[in-house]
């Protein structure tokens, strides 16, 4: 975890303009410490904490999926989005989906797709609405279906 820290502190820096001398009286200044070598986990995050207070802004490498191109697929995620909220999930990401879907269905289709965004089946995409649906049900996730009805 400190190596990812330190590679975020460099990278704000380096947005930021502050070159190698400058990084390093803001260390100093932050934790009383030039060095990041020094510098345990909680001290780097307040030194990044300080680079985000000067404007950095941290953003994630993971790819950004476009929405979904269909009303009912878009239902499917929002479904799985509002199980993951409630901690319903062992894995709430878009792979995790795509594994319910597989192991749910995988022996009554001839042919499971490897992202639930490349399924074309109406009838397929229903049933794995309604398999969230009755989940949450299960676990008594109220939906609020008129903000999903658009």
């Amino acid at each position: 975890m400190t190596r990812a820290l330190q590679q975020k502190i460099h990278v704000g820096c380096r947005e930021l303009g502050l070159d190698a001398d400058a990084r390093r009286e803001l260390q100093l200044v932050v934790t009383g410490k030039a060095s990041m070598k020094d510098m345990d986990e909680a001290e780097l995050n307040a030194v990044l904490k300080r680079l985000k207070q000067d404007g950095f802004q941290a953003s994630s490498n993971k790819k950004k999926h476009p929405k979904a191109s269909r009303p009912d697929l878009r239902l499917v995620h929002v479904l799985w989005g509002k199980l993951g909220e409630a901690n319903k999930l062992r894995d709430p990401s878009r792979k995790g989906l795509n594994k319910f879907i597989r192991e749910r269905f995988g022996k009554a289709w001839s042919n499971v797709p490897a992202d639930v965004d490349m399924m074309r089946d109406h009838k397929e995409i229903d049933q794995v609405i309604q398999a969230l649906k009755s989940w949450g049900q299960r676990v008594d996730i109220d939906f609020d279906w008129e903000a999903h009805q658009r």
